[in-house]
């Protein structure tokens, strides 16, 4: 009875977004093994225009997003050689894999800094970037963001960002953090950074993906409490993060984002990448 009752709960759990930020959590997912673009889609209408009229298109719809991602590697043989083949057709189709959604990890204290990550701004001109450089989901563009800090809480810290947009793509970045060295802002502020890079392209549909469930729920729950309260937590306590929540509020106004979590170091490529190139970033010397 109570495996039944989880069950038909999770089944009734729409899919949560602001209605700003849009941080989706559950709902259906549509899977397309085969079609014009292979992945993972958040609505029917998405995942219909890369399998109508396409031969032979597989495709399905789940309630999780780990188990429309199985599909989508699923292999047809022992030795996984046609998982490992439709991995290759998806990123020579979809420049920017989508990876998996899994479930949202158990939510952080909204006060807590364990580890945050800095980011270096970059005032230089950004070149305009062809459309068709993009990934995308439906009309969103897809990104994915990791922050990272080296010796976090200690005086020689060493954080950085990175934006990862798809292979070999001219808007990657990996920079250091200015500023207080902290894993948590570098998190923030490597959003901030995609969200600024997006608009120097004109993109207002952004899918961000990050492993930050603190930057996630700070922009998508915390901060219009925060507001009300005079940027105060519901303990009264100063917001540590506040600088670098006003800012990231700041530059998702006329935006429509998809907030994503995806859990770190498990292997998704968009997910390491963002994160070698917080690495590289930190390296680098601060302003």
């Amino acid at each position: 009875m109570t495996r039944l009752f989880s069950l038909a709960r999770r089944f009734a759990l729409a899919t949560v977004s602001c209605s700003r930020c849009s941080c989706w959590r559950f709902g259906m997912f549509y899977a397309v093994r085969r079609g014009r673009k292979v992945g993972v889609f958040l609505t029917w209408d998405e995942c219909r225009a890369q399998v109508d009229r396409f031969p032979a298109a597989k495709f399905k719809k789940f309630a999780t997003e780990d188990e429309a991602w199985a599909f989508v590697k699923n292999s047809g043989s022992p030795d996984g050689s046609e998982g490992k083949k439709n991995e290759l057709v998806q990123e020579s189709q979809v420049k920017a894999n989508k990876r998996l959604w899994e479930s949202l990890e158990e939510e952080e204290d909204e006060n807590a800094e364990p580890c945050a990550k800095h980011v270096k701004q970059n005032t230089e001109s950004v070149p305009s970037v062809s459309k068709d450089k993009f990934s995308y989901m439906g009309e969103f563009v897809v990104v994915y963001t990791d922050g990272c800090c080296s010796s976090n809480g200690r005086k020689r810290a060493r954080a950085g960002i990175g934006v990862y947009w798809g292979p070999d793509h001219p808007l990657n970045v990996g920079i250091r953090l200015s500023g207080r060295q902290t894993n948590q802002r570098a998190e923030i502020h490597a959003a901030c950074k995609a969200i600024e890079q997006a608009k120097t392209q004109d993109i207002t549909k952004l899918v961000l993906y990050t492993d930050s469930m603190f930057t996630i729920n700070g922009i998508t729950n915390w901060v219009k409490g925060w507001k009300k309260n005079g940027w105060k937590t519901s303990t009264g306590k100063e917001v540590i993060n506040k600088e670098d929540f006003v800012e990231l509020d700041r530059l998702t106004q006329g935006m429509d984002i998809r907030w994503m979590h995806i859990p770190g170091h498990s292997g998704f490529r968009g997910n390491e990448e963002a994160d070698r190139l917080a690495r590289e970033g930190a390296k680098q010397s601060a302003d």
